[in-house]
């Protein structure tokens, strides 16, 4: 059986759907990555955790990735 950290097809659908959720008006993570770009100016701890949990699946998408393409 496969790992679960290297099924990159798992980590694809979570990263759609929980890494960009909500959807409306943009993707939340799209709105927390340009206020880190603008300087992250009023960012308070809860708008940290909140810009690990919707980032973190795609960091394990690209983790499953590489080691894919590795092999």
């Amino acid at each position: 059986m496969k790992p679960t950290l290297d099924n990159w097809k798992l980590w694809l659908v979570v990263s759609l759907t929980l890494g960009l959720a909500p959807f409306v008006p943009e993707p939340h993570i799209v709105g927390k990555l340009r206020w880190l770009m603008g300087g992250a100016v009023g960012m308070k701890p809860i708008d940290w955790l909140d810009l690990v949990q919707h980032g973190f699946p795609f960091v394990l998408l690209f983790r499953a990735l590489f080691v894919k393409f590795r092999k």
